[in-house]
């Protein structure tokens, strides 16, 4: 089959792999119809997260139709499926409670330590996400297996196409989850950094839990566009002093909530981020946290912090004093997909989301290599791209007139 892999930093190829075949009995097979580049891609990418091996197959949202089943799978042959980036096996400690993300047992003996080591307790398993989450090989391919298929994929309508429901498998539930760990209370003003897919999810997330205001911070003027669309007042961080301004539209009192889905790789020039940045170039450290130091200092005394952005290790001049002086509450982690997955699968049924105006274009699984480079140079013109195995090499359909602000 053929399949997106990872060869080195800002280099991915296409290439002909062994086709996946059942291993235990709780397995499927998935030949894939819909698969997205995700913004934590772009980490793999851009090689800050450790663990990558020449060759593993990149890519965690997709979804397509069950080919094969192992003897336990609870899926048939014929049904068209969304697969949870997170792999989990419903029966552990983690997974009893809920916590999906934080799996005991999917993540395989021989791939766990270093994640041990690394995090202090292994790291739950992921699809197409290096070999501290397992080293599972990922859906930007043609077909994919599915370890514990009786867990996690979520059965289809015939009557949703893919662009519609796609995204249950990792960003509308990290937006929807990134929302709930706010404590979003009626009436709450909610401040949201980074406009990429998962920001535009939280904010439609944060409205529907009842927020009063959301002010939603990036650069990118189409980002920005969308934002604005979904029900956010906007503010383009290179025309303003973001908490300057935060402060300012919130009688100086600051936002009630900050979300920060923005993750190890902020953009700017402010001092700091240009120290994270010249660091990061030379391996002396792994994140690039100016949008986190930013809303802890932009939320007001009492607030809560709610980190979605990935990170993977260890930050510099962290702001520890000022979050604990200030009295906020964090939380923050993996998304817990299998929880959101049924109510929010109704939600799209009803039109709570718009799950379709993020795309900007499909493209064929063959032109992965360079839709990578355009995700990581263009994201202002490629918002979302969503790859189609077995669209004609060399077709890139533009989906949406995006607007500018």
């Amino acid at each position: 089959m053929r399949a997106v892999t990872w060869q080195g930093r800002h280099k991915v190829s296409v290439e002909t792999v062994p086709d996946p075949e059942i291993v235990n009995p709780r397995d499927a097979i998935l030949r894939v119809t819909s698969t997205a580049i995700c913004g934590s891609d772009l980490h793999l990418y851009d090689r800050y997260i450790p663990g990558m091996r020449a060759g593993d197959v990149l890519g965690h949202e997709f979804m397509g139709e069950v080919v094969d089943t192992g003897a336990a799978s609870t899926l048939e042959i014929g049904q068209r499926v969304v697969v949870p980036f997170t792999i989990s096996c419903g029966q552990c400690f983690f997974c009893e409670r809920q916590l999906y993300s934080a799996c005991d047992n999917a993540n395989p003996s021989e791939t766990r330590d270093a994640s041990d080591v690394m995090m202090g307790h292994a790291m739950g398993a992921a699809f197409g996400y290096a070999h501290l989450t397992g080293g599972y090989a990922g859906g930007q391919a043609e077909y994919v297996r599915i370890p514990y298929s009786d867990v996690g994929p979520v059965v289809i309508p015939e009557d949703l196409a893919d662009d519609d429901v796609l995204f249950l498998s990792d960003i509308l539930p990290t937006g929807w989850q990134a929302a709930l760990n706010a404590d979003i209370e009626p009436g709450d003003t909610v401040a949201i950094w980074g406009c990429g897919p998962v920001g535009l999810f939280t904010i439609q997330s944060a409205l529907l839990l009842g927020a009063a205001r959301v002010i939603a911070i990036d650069h990118f003027p189409t980002r920005l566009a969308l934002a604005r669309k979904y029900g956010a007042e906007v503010l383009d961080y290179r025309e303003v002093d973001v908490r300057e301004a935060l402060d300012e539209m919130t009688g100086g009192i600051g936002p009630d909530a900050c979300i920060d889905c923005v993750g190890m790789e902020s953009h700017g020039f402010t001092l700091d981020n240009v120290v994270d940045q010249v660091k990061a170039k030379f391996y002396l450290a792994t994140e690039r946290p100016h949008a986190l130091r930013q809303a802890i200092l932009a939320c007001r005394k009492g607030g809560r912090l709610s980190i979605p952005g990935v990170y993977g290790g260890f930050a510099d001049k962290f702001p520890l004093g000022q979050l604990m002086e200030k009295g906020l509450t964090v939380k923050s982690g993996q998304t817990h997909v299998q929880r959101y997955t049924g109510e929010l699968l109704r939600m799209i049924r009803e039109g709570k989301f718009d799950t379709v105006s993020l795309i900007s274009h499909h493209a064929s699984l063959e032109d992965a290599a360079d839709m990578y480079r355009r995700w990581h140079d263009e994201q202002n013109l490629y918002t979302k791209i969503v790859l189609k195995p077995g669209m004609a090499r060399g077709t890139v359909r533009a989906v949406q007139q995006m607007e500018q602000v």
